[in-house]
């Protein structure tokens, strides 16, 4: 036996070791802010739940089994939803956990995923918690969503002889380039999961070329081409005349010059309205901050009445709080001409649907951009900063005629040519829809994958 043969398990061990201690001492400084910034109500189900103490419902009996799905937050579990759907109908004696780390992934998980799934919060990456979780849980398989990679988690399923999958696998230029300098590490983590399923082909080549064999790796596409919005849009939406363009899932920075665009098209187009959605619940005070100092009026939809009869002919004029510029919802005549600030989590996918005109947050002041595939759904005209590098579907929308990428100078302009030729951005949205509809299909294939490790 070579010196390297011996020395390599004990070098494995040994990033293990580090890892875990930099993770512990990291968690050290973070646990009090990660504690304290959850609301009164969820922090002791939190606290239980990151060290592994589960409610004793969530310990199968000795003749069930448990599906162990992982999503981090809002968007991976939207992703997740299709795949949870297909196999509670495929798998309706089997248990379901979900597990999200983040709240809002918490909240869209139990108001959305199918009846009878655990939802709870991912327990700590710590050796001995998760031996404790595997030993009480027993689960049949463990499946993560998009880019979860823990490597903790992993190692210990994994030695349970717990199945590891890996499904709507992507990885970014720039994870990929932070993967490529611990590659060696990296190699041994992806070494536990048994089968990777990714969005597209570049994601593909890049997970085997951190040193995963080829035969453990597949292009099955992307779920959320699979994903279904709520047939209707909600209620509260029939409050709202047109034109309306929805900027979706925006990041700091960009609600500013957005607004600013909107108040430059309304002296053209007065009765325009712009929903804003900031893509992180814990900025809605931030923007809504913002436009306050901005004195420009709007009204937020926590306080819309979700009843349709709240509409009123005799009540034309919305009355102005004079400090504030919140317009107050009391009676009154569709909302024309005004900014709407989304304030609710897990509503934007159905709101699209009552758009003219999609814009895709962070892909102008931030980097990566956010799912197109929504207002794609409904048929809409979808309008792209610059940096849309987390979403490489995206390439084939513009190849197709689908979506428009615009700086931020060009945006004005662009949305000023949509609604001045509706025809032409309701055709743009048509080809979008169609290529939607095309793509669909990743979690038939997910399925297939599935089904090799489940009896």
């Amino acid at each position: 036996m070579s010196c390297n043969s011996l020395t390599r398990p004990l070098n494995f061990y040994r990033m293990y070791f580090i890892y875990s201690l930099i993770y512990i001492i990291v968690l050290s400084f973070l646990f009090p802010f990660e504690y304290l910034k959850r609301p009164k109500e969820l922090r002791k189900r939190w606290l239980r739940e990151k060290f592994g103490i589960l409610n004793s419902s969530f310990v199968p009996h000795s003749s069930s089994f448990i599906i162990w799905v992982h999503a981090v937050s809002v968007g991976e579990v939207m992703a997740a939803l299709p795949l949870l759907t297909r196999l509670r109908k495929r798998f309706p004696s089997k248990n379901i956990i979900l597990s999200t780390i983040t709240d809002t992934g918490q909240k869209v998980a139990r108001e959305r995923a199918p009846k009878g799934t655990t939802v709870i919060y991912l327990p700590f990456d710590i050796p001995l918690i998760l031996k404790a979780v595997v030993k009480k849980v027993r689960p049949e398989i463990l499946i993560t969503i998009e880019t979860e990679l823990w490597p903790n988690m992993f190692r210990i399923f994994k030695t349970n002889n717990i199945p590891v999958i890996l499904l709507n696998g992507r990885i970014s230029e720039k994870s990929f380039k932070g993967y490529k300098k611990i590659s060696f590490f990296m190699k041994k983590v992806l070494s536990y999961v048994d089968t990777f399923g990714m969005q597209g082909e570049s994601d593909a080549e890049r997970i085997k070329s951190l040193g995963v064999d080829e035969s453990r790796v597949m292009v099955t596409g992307n779920f959320k081409f699979d994903t279904r919005p709520p047939l209707q849009v909600p209620e509260w939406t029939e409050k709202i005349g047109k034109p309306v363009i929805i900027a979706g899932s925006t990041h700091e920075g960009e609600e500013e010059f957005l607004v600013s665009t909107y108040d430059k098209l309304k002296k053209d187009f007065p009765d325009l309205n712009l929903i804003i959605a900031p893509r992180h619940p814990e900025r809605f005070k931030e923007v809504e901050d913002m436009l306050k100092s901005k004195g420009i009026p709007f009204i937020k939809r926590s306080v819309l009445s979700t009843q349709s009869s709240a509409l009123s002919p005799q009540h034309p004029v919305l009355s102005t709080h004079p400090s504030s510029f919140i317009l107050q919802p009391s009676s009154f005549i569709p909302l024309e001409g005004v900014v709407i600030l989304l304030d609710t989590v897990g509503e934007l996918s159905a709101v699209y649907g009552i758009s003219d005109i999609a814009i895709i947050g962070k892909s102008f002041k931030g980097y990566g951009g956010q799912n197109p595939l929504e207002p794609a759904y409904w048929g809409k005209p979808i309008v792209c900063g610059l940096h849309m590098e987390n979403f490489p579907v995206i390439k084939d929308f513009y190849n197709a005629g689908a979506a428009l990428e615009v700086n931020e100078e060009g945006l004005y302009l662009k949305l000023r040519e949509f609604l001045l030729s509706p025809e032409k951005a309701k055709e743009i949205g048509l080809r979008a829809q169609q290529l939607y509809r095309k793509n669909a299909g990743a979690v038939e294939r997910a399925m297939e994958i599935i089904e090799r490790y489940i009896s």
